[in-house]
């Protein structure tokens, strides 16, 4: 029997058997009590022989909304997260603000407790059906996702996923959230329709051609321009648009607070992390995809200065206080908008031959240089106590030649890296929802087993990512991911932003600044051995690059998961 045999599937197996169709693989859940019709469901449409996308168990929903975020980045198809009613959604709530500001589709779905007190199969049995009940059970993720919906009634299954698909994958992309009441999945619903394709497209937005041309002619009567690239070129192809667009006009490209790389970090053009040096001079400044592509506190724009904004959302409509100057948006996917202005860009280069060629020179010798001072410091940084920069040295060493990817959570920064392929780096979302660079790091090495995938992580990071979940689901579903565990025993982006703000304060002046400290430090190791996890500590600096190589053999070779805790200053 098949899903066109079939004459009614409960609408819990045709909720299930629904995402195979619109190109969900995995199901990441956590199991509660509401879960008996998505069980059954489950069981259902196998007997039925009806396609499923495959159920995983994930013991944290943190940890199974990390890992829908790592799988869409290495394939880019959205994936379903299932959770416990309210106590499971407030679970996801972190992740899913996450891939709200990442802009990761992804369909989010929770049971609800049962209306009914009896006399209805799914009514509550359990004094938790009364505990975990809510007036708005939405609204703890209301602001975080683009659609929400509870099902009303069974043949609805059907086409609210076909909407809730259509709607996480559109422009602006990001997650939605289904809430699925008991007693409706155990209600049987026709069968008949379940595996015709969806008839409900992604709207997906690309900009006028106008105002292409603008942007275009902007870029050729530019003397100084600038490009601020936050979240990559988003596709291969565009990654290589923009290398060769900034290379053709002589164009600095700044990489600041980099979340995707979207040049190679030794590209001639690549002049580093900082924007203000060169935003100050900039008469031009085409801002790809950033939330905050500067800081108007400390990053003066200058007068006059035009500023073009290009991405999925370029005004970034979610945030309430986003005022950076917009002389222009093209709204539409990165990669696209990048190929089309390179394209549209092409007949003005014999014109601007003579200014090109002088800016290109100039860019290049600041790149060069400011390169060559990053990697010296980087290399220095090999002291009594390591720095976060050697580690990003001696990483970038062990990994050459291989198709890698390196995750940061306040781990290894960019900057020293040499990296030079689209997908290759990515770093915590700008929302700042820790726990989110391992399980993204096992999504990510679960979609694409044949990539070498690198999570670095600060100490506190580790902490918040559920580890003993997070090893659980390495060893479970068998993902040979590499865990890099940076560790100063305390929460270092807390200090630097009080320095940031307090330079000669009390709290700076302080042996022991207040609420900083995570001394005494746990033994990392231990949490992961209990996993069965390889691992092992550095506390030295000339030994991390051949622990490094061996941990990399181990994952490649032997295919399990490994953990290396290195001390840093």
């Amino acid at each position: 029997m098949t899903a066109t045999t079939a004459e009614s599937i409960t609408a819990g197996g045709a909720i299930l058997a629904r995402l195979k169709v619109v190109g969900v693989d995995y199901i990441f859940a956590n199991s509660g009590t509401d879960f008996p019709p998505i069980i059954e469901g489950l069981a259902e449409a196998a007997a039925k022989q009806i396609p499923l996308p495959k159920a995983v168990v994930i013991p944290h929903e943190n940890a199974a909304m990390g890992m829908a975020y790592g799988y869409y980045l290495a394939t880019g198809r959205a994936q379903a997260v299932m959770a416990h009613t309210n106590v499971g959604l407030a679970n996801c709530a972190i992740g899913a603000i996450n891939a709200a500001t990442e802009h990761i589709p992804m369909l989010l779905f929770s049971g609800r407790t049962p209306v009914v007190e009896k006399g209805r199969l799914g009514a509550r049995t359990v004094p938790i059906g009364w505990g975990q009940e809510m007036r708005d059970q939405t609204a703890m993720i209301r602001e975080a996702v683009k659609w929400d919906y509870e099902l009303k009634f069974p043949e609805q299954a059907v086409e609210i996923i076909d909407r809730a698909h259509a709607i996480a994958t559109s422009t602006p992309r990001g997650p939605v959230y289904l809430s699925l009441p008991r007693e409706v999945l155990c209600e049987p619903c026709p069968a008949g329709e379940l595996s015709d394709p969806s008839r409900i497209a992604p709207a997906i937005a690309a900009p006028r051609a106008s105002d292409l041309e603008t942007a275009v002619k902007l870029l050729s009567q530019a003397k100084r321009p600038l490009i601020i690239s936050q979240r990559g070129a988003g596709s291969e192809e565009g990654f290589a648009a923009l290398s060769e667009l900034a290379l053709d006009w002589g164009i600095p490209v700044c990489q600041y607070w980099a979340v995707q790389l979207g040049v190679p970090t030794d590209h001639p053009m690549a002049v580093g992390v900082d924007p203000g040096p060169w935003l100050a001079d900039a008469d031009l400044v085409l801002v790809i995809d950033c939330l905050a592509p500067w800081s108007p506190d400390i990053h003066p724009l200058s007068e006059g200065c035009k500023v073009v904004h290009i991405g999925q959302d370029p005004l970034y409509s979610r945030f309430p206080v986003r005022n950076f100057p917009c002389d222009l948006a093209l709204t539409g996917d990165t990669s696209e908008i990048i190929l089309a202005l390179a394209q549209a860009a092409k007949p003005y280069l014999d014109a601007t031959v003579k200014e090109r060629d002088a800016r290109r020179a100039e860019v290049k010798g600041a790149a060069a240089k400011r390169r060559a001072e990053v990697l010296r410091q980087a290399e220095a940084g090999n002291g009594e106590q390591m720095t976060k920069a050697f580690v990003s040295f001696c990483l970038s060493k062990a990994i050459e030649g291989r198709r890698a990817t390196v995750l940061s959570e306040l781990g290894a920064p960019l900057e020293p890296l040499t990296l030079r392929d689209h997908g290759s780096w990515y770093q915590e979302p700008h929302s700042g929802g820790l726990g989110w660079s391992f399980p993204t790091g096992l999504g990510m090495k679960l979609a694409d087993p044949d990539r070498l995938v690198t999570a670095t992580m600060g100490d506190g990071s580790y902490m918040f990512s559920n580890p003993v979940a997070c090893h659980q689901i390495a060893e479970a579903l068998e993902i040979p991911l590499l865990v890099l565990v940076l560790n100063n025993a305390e929460w270092g982006a807390v200090r630097q932003s009080v320095l940031g703000v307090y330079p000669d304060g009390y709290a700076a002046k302080s042996n022991d600044m207040p609420l900083v400290s995570l001394a005494p430090s746990p033994d990392f190791t231990k949490v992961a051995s209990a996993s069965r996890a390889w691992t092992t500590k550095v506390e030295r600096g000339d030994e991390l690059l051949s622990v490094l190589k061996a941990a990399i053999e181990h994952v490649t070779v032997e295919k399990t998961q490994a953990l290396v805790e290195i001390r840093i200053a």
